[in-house]
């Protein structure tokens, strides 16, 4: 999951940050409505956590204007304002969650997880391709009767691959969903993590699930039996 964090307080923009990367998800950060119109036009977001108390804009206005130019994206409010008129005011105007600081990391987390679970985002739980299963409620992985263990950045490319099985991904793509702003395009790192993927899922004797398509990057094979609930 890619989030964008909308947030002016830079102490508290760096301890959520780190507690997001922490728990799996890859965060980018800006200080300003104007930033986050811009960097939610250009990155595919899965989700926004939107501060209402930005230094060149009112958050609502930014839901508002996200929402008039048709983004999809979930977004979540966060603000010292615990009215009900604010909270009215926000899910009114296309906000999809309302969180009042102080609040949790963890919270935060579940909330973003949750959000991504409800039926119009059309996101399962459990994928199945063949006999590989990946719970994204429990992150756990399964081979058949083999428990996989993975990192949080294997777990999230292989998240993204199982979203899209028998589609090409390329590098660009993996690296949209799995990593930040900070990703360096010129390294050889989504094929490193992809690698050790294959290694962990497709091990002798079993069907090679994770292809190699030359010259355009990678997909995860989706046999005929296969499904997701």
């Amino acid at each position: 999951m890619r989030v964008l964090l909308v947030e002016d307080d830079d102490r508290l923009a760096s301890s959520v940050v780190n507690q997001l990367r922490q728990a799996g998800l890859a965060v980018d950060v800006v200080g300003s409505g104007a930033d986050a119109l811009r960097e939610s036009a250009i990155s595919p977001y899965d989700a926004i956590v939107l501060d209402l108390e930005l230094p060149d804009a009112d958050g609502v206005d930014i839901c508002r204007r996200l929402r008039e130019r048709g983004t999809p994206v979930r977004i979540i409010m966060a603000t010292a304002r615990d009215g009900v008129a604010d909270r009215i005011t926000g899910l009114d105007t296309g906000a999809d969650d309302y969180l009042v600081k102080p609040y949790s990391v963890r919270e935060l987390t579940a909330r973003l997880r949750a959000l991504l679970r409800r039926p119009e985002a059309a996101l399962p739980t459990v994928y199945r391709i063949a006999d590989l299963e990946l719970d994204t409620a429990t992150r756990l992985a399964r081979r058949g009767d083999r428990a996989i263990e993975l990192t949080t950045k294997e777990f999230m490319v292989l998240e993204h691959m199982m979203r899209n099985a028998g589609r090409v991904l390329t590098r660009e793509q993996i690296s949209e969903h799995a990593w930040d702003a900070n990703y360096d395009p010129f390294s050889n790192v989504i094929d490193v993590y992809v690698a050790r993927l294959r290694r962990k899922v497709d091990q002798p004797g079993e069907h090679q699930l994770i292809e190699t398509i030359r010259g355009a990057g990678y997909r995860l094979a989706a046999p005929e039996r296969s499904g997701s609930r």
